[in-house]
């Protein structure tokens, strides 16, 4: 099918037509999304709207090799997981895929990353290979137009400097950083920003004692001297990303949309304002799998966003984009 339709959507006509294709072609190009299928009796002669698509648990991608296809992959991303846990591998066949799908997002809710001076705070990624958050972030700061733009480490002392040097000449600036590097960095050097949006791509990777959204916020609030703090909603089994401007609720681009599934009745809708399983459609994802069952437990609003609320009690815990209950 034309890619290029995907990244053009403008109406939920359109999406759910370009979704109905998606799962047709994964029916039949994906073995292990087919096979999933066919155990439920789903295929496209009994699915004949969106809401019927299956969805295709998460753990999958951590003992299959679950693509669309039989193209060599030009890249392997895989999650960080814990000491004891095994961890997904997601096989991108084509990067220009997820190039276009994350710079498009970035633009859609923040404008050209070029006007931004990029810092990112993302030790625990930079320390192994494969992080689909460290590939997008690198891509930003090569967009960036400011010189400053770059990686730290656990330079906190050198990014302290950059942070004051860059508010006094008033120079927009993303600072994003995983959870406990962010409060690592306020605890010894607590500023006070007013062109800087500090943006937490979430979990604490056994660093620190987990702590839900809303007491994280608070404490990067109080040690940044801002009154909201951003959020990157990602994983490594997908595509696309979610953005959070600081009320605690994330929105898609438009090829991408959540839905809550009753965690009783997993092939069942919860209604609005109800915590439920995060169902993923990301439809830049047409190399792999486009519908996934994720182990995130939210809400979903009639406006389309959505919140984190945790995971799973029997799930375990994911290395990024997540704070738990």
């Amino acid at each position: 099918m034309d890619t290029r339709t995907i990244f053009r959507i403008s109406s939920p006509a359109e999406f759910n037509a370009i979704a109905m294709e998606v799962f047709r072609h994964q029916y039949h190009k994906n073995e292990v999304y087919r096979q999933f299928c066919d155990h439920l009796g789903k295929n496209p002669e009994t699915v004949i709207e969106t809401a019927h698509v299956p969805y295709l648990p998460i753990q999958f991608f951590k003992s299959a090799k679950v693509t669309s296809g039989s193209g060599k992959a030009e890249a392997v991303f895989e999650s960080s997981g814990t000491t004891g846990n095994s961890t997904s591998r997601h096989y991108v066949q084509r990067l220009s895929l997820y190039e276009q799908s994350f710079r498009e997002t970035f633009r859609l809710f923040y404008g050209d990353v070029s006007n931004y001076c990029v810092l990112a705070l993302l030790p625990s990624y930079l320390e192994r290979k494969g992080s689909s958050l460290v590939y997008m972030v690198a891509d930003m700061i090569a967009a960036s137009s400011f010189p400053e733009s770059g990686f730290y480490l656990n330079e906190l002392n050198v990014l302290e400097k950059q942070l004051r040097s860059l508010e006094e000449r008033k120079i927009p600036t993303l600072l994003i950083g995983v959870s406990f590097a962010l409060l690592d960095f306020i605890e010894k050097h607590p500023v006070q920003l007013h062109h800087t949006i500090v943006m937490e791509t979430g979990g604490m990777k056994g660093r620190r004692k987990e702590l839900i959204r809303a007491e994280l916020h608070s404490l990067l609030k109080k040690g940044f001297g801002l009154d909201r703090i951003h959020s990157e909603y990602g994983m490594t089994e997908l595509l696309s990303q979610a953005y959070s401007k600081g009320d605690g609720r994330f929105h898609c681009p438009p090829w991408m949309k959540v839905r809550a599934r009753d965690p009783e009745d997993p092939l069942s809708w919860q209604s609005h304002g109800r915590s439920g399983g995060l169902n993923i459609t990301d439809l830049a994802n047409i190399d792999s799998c486009s519908f996934i069952a994720t182990q995130d437990l939210g809400k979903i609003y009639a406006d389309g966003s959505f919140e984190v609320l945790g995971r799973f009690d029997n799930s375990d815990i994911r290395g990024c984009n997540l704070m738990v209950l």
